[in-house]
């Protein structure tokens, strides 16, 4: 089909850039912000433009939006978030989930169209392991480990990783280089530090020679790892490596715009994932689905929490008002692995009850807890595996902030008394 198809109604996306005069992936931001109607190709492989309103766009000249209540515009070529996803320096994360590995797509993060090459294979997909760069450093997961030593043996996943930075921070004497193979470096060495200091849930965990994904599962689930689930595993935290500026990647940013090491971003943006309105959202939706034993209750849970006025965690999105893709694409891998599983049924009618109810659609947040309950995951392993992958989106803004020179350092706006013209001594 020829680039400019449908009689002209109907444009591809390089000629729209072209005309409007932006890069591909600002098509994608246009169509998230209602400016520009998108549809599929017949083949389902590329996205199609009006070109009456390329046309006039282009006569208007780029639309401008300042910053609403509480958003803060920073320049940044590392997301866009889409419709309904995230893409990835103009590569669809979708896309990504299913093709490349997690290491890939974090290099990919950390490079773009620097790296040698795009993303190559997952090992899931038939492609090359990955490299050996992915190594931790001994001295630190044996701090790391010694650091938890007093910890209740119950404490979710997430909680120890805040304390595993930083003792992983104590024994990397070369952690303050702040250039790009330096900070590459490290933040290979710190992710495969974060999971192999985490207890071993598994009776003979993953070498260090295995993947970031296989490795984290060993951690995370006492049982070995099903292919597909693993495969399914693997995809989420591809789809969780970065979401733009997040409050945990913003608080990322800060720190590392104040040329904080990468030890010191990763804990700022743990700190914050943490929050139940965050990364900590899968752990609520863990919950949910913990209380209900069969298909069959999943009203009465639902009905007990809207009667209760409690939010029901797992659905609706503040970027992705009609719905999360990410989810969609977790949940359709996870249906594949382990389509009867009763857990699975469980979340299918937890779905089904929320559409009953007109509540929003369902979350990366619940396809997470899925995961989760069908592997037979440990309590928190869906925050612990969100906060693993987004350490990869920690740690590529943090680049860019390292290349700015420039503190990030918002000013508020005043609301209190206004101060005594005469001055005063101090509070009355």
């Amino acid at each position: 089909m020829a680039e400019n198809d449908q009689a002209g109604e109907w444009i591809g996306a390089s000629a729209a850039a072209e005309r409007l005069g932006v890069k591909p992936a600002t098509l994608y931001a246009y169509v998230s912000r209602g400016v520009l109607r998108r549809r599929h190709a017949p083949d389902g492989r590329r996205s199609l433009f009006d070109a009456v309103q390329v046309e006039e766009l282009a006569r208007r000249g780029r639309p401008r939006r300042p910053p609403g209540p509480g958003e803060l515009a920073i320049e940044s070529a590392i997301t866009m978030l889409g419709a309904d996803r995230p893409f990835y320096r103009g590569r669809d994360a979708l896309d990504l989930a299913g093709e490349r590995g997690f290491e890939e797509v974090a290099r990919w993060l950390w490079t773009g169209p620097d790296a040698a090459a795009s993303p190559s294979p997952s090992p899931h997909t038939g492609g090359p392991p990955p490299g050996d760069g992915w190594r931790a450093s001994a001295e630190g997961v044996a701090v790391a480990v010694a650091a938890q030593a007093g910890l209740p043996r119950d404490l979710l996943p997430l909680d120890r990783l805040q304390l595993i930075t930083a003792a992983l921070a104590t024994a990397d004497p070369v952690r303050f280089p702040l250039d790009p193979p330096a900070v590459t470096a490290t933040a290979q060495t710190l992710i495969a530090g974060l999971v192999e200091a985490l207890p071993p849930a598994a009776p003979e965990p993953v070498p260090a020679s295995g993947s970031v994904a296989e490795r984290l599962w060993s951690r995370l689930c006492p049982r070995p790892p099903e292919p597909g689930l693993l495969r399914a595993m693997e995809a989420a935290m591809v789809l969780l490596a970065d979401h733009e500026l997040a409050a945990s990647t913003l608080a990322a940013r800060v720190a590392a715009s104040v040329r904080a090491d990468p030890y010191a971003v990763v804990a700022s943006g743990l700190g914050v994932l943490s929050g139940p309105l965050h990364g900590g959202a899968s752990y609520g939706a863990e919950r949910l689905l913990g209380e209900i034993g069969g298909p069959g209750d999943a009203a009465r849970v639902i009905g007990e929490r809207l009667r209760g006025g409690e939010r029901v965690p797992g659905f609706g999105h503040a970027v992705y008002k009609s719905g999360d893709a990410r989810a969609t694409r977790l949940f359709g891998l996870i249906r594949a692995a382990a389509p009867d599983h009763g857990r699975l049924a469980v979340a299918d009618a937890v779905v089904d009850e929320a559409v009953r109810r007109r509540l929003p659609a369902p979350n990366i947040d619940l396809a997470l807890a899925a995961l989760g309950a069908v592997a037979g995951m440990v309590p928190g392993a869906g925050e612990a595996l969100f906060a693993v992958a987004r350490t990869a989106g920690w740690l590529a803004h943090a680049m860019e902030e390292y290349a700015r020179h420039a503190q990030i350092r918002p000013r508020a706006v005043y609301t209190g008394p206004v101060p005594d013209p005469a001055g005063s001594a101090g509070p009355p």
